[in-house]
């Protein structure tokens, strides 16, 4: 797989997600993407991690919409669902930590910036300002053609004083592991396969 594809696959992604937060303002966006390292992103462990994700959140949560894609770039999962962004992610969250697949699993729950996270609560870093100066230009989008155009981000673990994310094979936070590039991606594989392996055995 191609960086040049990837790049278009997630252009794609936030466009979609940009148009279901635009159509659908009274419900949240919640996104299931798999976490799989090196240049193939579908493999049968990814499908089966999106398989036990797209299941959990039908269980967890009350789906309104759901869009599915099974693309060669990863596996993609929208949905709509009827509660506040604030308790959808930590719903999200409790998915990611609970379920014995959800390390593998990425729960974002995407707002348009500046909008409330909860009533009365605007998380500084989804300011408007800082969305149409920087994110637009990082989405490619235009901020001074469309200065009202949505802007997707999500909802991260610290804006709930929630605990990072750890790494599947040390236990450090994944982000330190990430830049450093402590582990090898054929580790990073090999500790997935055995999980999804674990899974299917149960």
């Amino acid at each position: 797989m191609t960086l040049e594809k990837i790049l278009e696959s997630r252009e794609a992604r936030v466009r979609r997600q940009c148009e279901l937060l635009e159509d659908n303002p009274g419900l949240s966006l919640l996104c299931l993407t798999v976490q799989l390292p090196g240049p193939v992103k579908r493999n049968r462990s990814s499908l089966v991690v999106a398989e036990a994700g797209v299941r959990a959140v039908r269980e967890a949560f009350r789906v309104e919409f759901e869009e599915l894609r099974d693309l060669e770039t990863g596996y993609e999962g929208f949905f709509l669902v009827a509660m506040s962004p604030v308790e959808a992610k930590r719903l999200a969250c409790r998915i990611e930590d609970s379920h014995p697949l959800g390390r593998l699993m990425d729960l974002d729950v995407i707002v348009a910036a500046g909008q409330p996270l909860e009533p009365g609560r605007v998380h500084s870093r989804f300011a408007l300002r800082q969305a149409q100066d920087g994110a637009a230009a990082e989405y490619g989008l235009s901020s001074t053609a469309a200065p009202a155009v949505v802007i997707p981000q999500p909802i991260g673990r610290e804006d709930l004083g929630l605990e990072p994310r750890r790494c599947l094979l040390c236990g450090n936070e994944v982000r330190h592991c990430m830049r450093a590039k402590t582990h090898t991606t054929e580790e990073l594989l090999a500790k997935i396969d055995q999980m999804v392996d674990n899974y299917l055995n149960l």
